[in-house]
């Protein structure tokens, strides 16, 4: 080979390294993105359940707005207690 070859050959292999590390960090950049989404839903759907359930127990037992209150501190609570859990196990499978 000559060395104008060898430098060509050399230079596309580094091109297509750094084409596949952009990639990867574009996919990673998707994949941060979507788990951020997905803790932030469960915080939310957990609140909004546990309030909709005080709602309706008040309707039914006229404790308005005690029950309200403490199931939606409770769905605060839960909802916490599933973001830790999943960020854990996003954390473990990295």
């Amino acid at each position: 080979m000559t060395i104008p070859e060898d430098f060509k050959t050399r230079l596309k292999i580094a091109k297509s390294k750094i084409e596949k590390q952009l990639q990867s960090d574009s996919e990673k950049k998707g994949s941060f993105m979507g788990s951020a989404f997905k803790l932030g839903t469960e915080l939310v759907a957990a609140v909004v359940v546990g309030t909709i359930i005080g709602f309706i127990l008040d309707s039914w037992f006229g404790t308005k707005p005690w029950l309200l209150v403490i199931f939606f501190f409770l769905g605060a609570a839960a909802g916490m207690l599933n973001v830790i859990r999943t960020a854990n196990r996003m954390q473990k499978e990295d």
